[in-house]
């Protein structure tokens, strides 16, 4: 795969029970098991509490808080997967970030900062000089890392290029000492079928929860 790991462990942001990565980092906060008020309002300290989406199974803020979007996720895990190079591939990094996000806000896979390349390794497929597909890293845990942001354009699809990316960013986790696994909308039938015919299987499902703390709510 090109390029060498980047990781941005270590800089997210704690207040007591909760935490969080810093604004245009990604968006993503946690709260200790079963959150009791406490918790909640040490969430409502973080920085970038005007936006945030809370992580877990079930979780419940406190009716202060605003609720925009709730959204049932299935954690699934690379066990049956078949990594693999792809020739194609080519590194991205900070110069390509703009093309990135525009590739992202016409694909939506999900959440994706200007910062978020910062996590780990991302890598694309450029047709003409266009970036027309990507695949990298995000989430990081001890032994695992999360493949994210797959994204293929509609002029390329159902072509392999997503799965393609998907196998060599799989690759580069397994060449670390790591396994693999992503998080799919529960409802995105389409990108679960192809997980599945790619060798990853289901693990769990939990939610995403986008959530405004009481004072940054107008």
């Amino acid at each position: 795969m090109v390029g060498s790991h980047r990781s941005a462990r270590g800089v997210r942001r704690n207040t007591g029970s909760a935490a969080r990565y810093p604004s245009g980092l990604a968006p993503f906060a946690a709260l200790v098991d079963d959150p009791d008020e406490a918790a909640w309002a040490d969430a409502a300290r973080l920085p970038g509490s005007d936006f945030m989406v809370v992580v877990g199974p079930e979780p419940s803020p406190p009716p202060s808080w605003r609720v925009s979007r709730h959204i049932p996720v299935l954690q699934m895990l690379a066990d049956r997967l078949e990594s693999a190079p792809e020739p194609e591939a080519v590194g991205l990094g900070p110069r390509d970030v703009p093309e990135m996000l525009d590739l992202v806000e016409r694909t939506r896979p999900g959440p994706f900062q200007p910062r978020t390349i910062e996590l780990g390794d991302y890598i694309g497929i450029r047709r003409d000089g266009v970036l027309i597909a990507m695949a990298g890293e995000r989430f990081r845990l001890p032994g695992w890392t999360e493949v994210s942001a797959v994204c293929t354009d509609e002029s390329a699809r159902g072509t392999g290029v997503a799965g393609r990316l998907v196998r060599a960013v799989v690759a580069n986790v397994r060449a670390r000492g790591d396994h693999a696994l992503l998080h799919v909308a529960s409802t995105n039938s389409d990108a679960i079928r192809l997980y599945r015919s790619l060798g990853f299987v289901e693990r769990r499902e939990f939610d995403f929860l986008l959530v405004r703390a009481p004072q940054a709510a107008p």
